[in-house]
């Protein structure tokens, strides 16, 4: 576990995740009155976040606030046991994945088609929110959070009811997912495209109004605060439109899908490699995991094809 001071009363949390260090990172805001939590991830790794708030002289008991960048398993898993645990938390997230949060059947079928018998050791239980815990977001709105002015921006591309919180004290923007995945600030970032809601013209929308904002920082829960964010929108903005076109062209050449995923998986590692020692990706970079940027690509272009 790892308790790091990012800015004033900005705390990193690692909660090693099913092990693995420097992978998922809730991030935590600090007050008087409590904690806010930004992406307190699966309940599989609550025990890492409960680690992080007695490392600062917190607990569930101390949390006020949950906010959510997105609904993913990886992101929002533990929310509804949090809340079930200290019925006082408001939940902020945005109203496309509000539903789900309050009623998550078909996210957890969903998720149960993908991960089958690894469901329960992967995210552990994931819990409804009662309806009157949650705040929906629409984008655009201003909410203060322990003691911070947050500007709530609709940041779809990975997940179509993404948002990013500014925070106008710090100059932090916690983008999740949209902003890729970052291994502790060394220079390649790595987008993440599994499937159903990749949308690259939302994408490169949402990385332009991020970049119009000038952040003095990134917050990536995938991992931690990234710098240079001009540089760091730039490197994803390439990356991922690079990755599109190479899984448009295996769709037109007729490549069966598993084959084409197997190819793009080890081209995908072999490029990202070719930037960093594998050893810096930690559990970012393997051929396996980046297979399935492939059938979210897949599912865009056929989508568009279909329209």
């Amino acid at each position: 576990m790892i308790a790091e001071l990012v800015a004033p009363k900005t705390v990193l949390v690692d909660v090693h995740y099913l092990g693995q260090a420097e992978y998922i990172a809730p991030c935590l805001l600090e007050n008087e009155s409590g904690v806010a939590v930004i992406d307190p991830g699966p309940t599989s790794s609550l025990a890492g976040l409960e680690a992080g708030l007695a490392a600062r002289g917190l607990s569930i008991a101390d949390i006020h606030t949950l906010l959510l960048t997105h609904i993913h398993l990886d992101h929002a898993g533990a929310t509804g046991t949090l809340v079930k645990q200290n019925p006082k938390i408001r939940v902020y997230v945005h109203e496309k994945g509000a539903r789900h949060m309050i009623d998550p059947t078909k996210l957890l079928d969903s998720a149960k088609r993908i991960y089958r018998e690894h469901m329960d050791w992967m995210w552990g239980e994931f819990l409804a929110v009662p309806a009157e815990n949650v705040t929906a977001l629409t984008g655009g709105e201003a909410i203060t959070v322990s003691s911070r002015k947050l500007e709530v921006v609709y940041t779809p591309g990975h997940a179509v009811h993404h948002v990013s919180y500014f925070d106008q004290q710090t100059g932090i923007a916690f983008t999740g997912d949209t902003t890729g995945m970052r291994p502790s600030n060394r220079p390649c970032v790595v987008p993440v495209t599994p499937p159903p809601d990749i949308d690259l013209e939302a994408w490169r929308g949402s990385l332009a109004a991020i970049e119009e904002r000038r952040p003095e920082r990134l917050f990536v829960t995938h991992f931690g605060p990234a710098d240079n964010p001009a540089w760091h929108l730039e490197d994803l903005r390439e990356r991922l439109a690079r990755w599109g076109e190479r899984v448009a062209a295996t769709l037109q050449a007729g490549q069966p899908d598993a084959d084409a995923a197997r190819e793009f998986g080890r081209q995908s590692f072999d490029e990202l490699t070719s930037r960093l020692p594998v050893a810096q990706f930690g559990a970012m970079a393997r051929p396996e995991a980046l297979e399935g940027n492939w059938y979210g690509l897949a599912r865009y272009w056929r989508k568009r094809a279909g329209a």
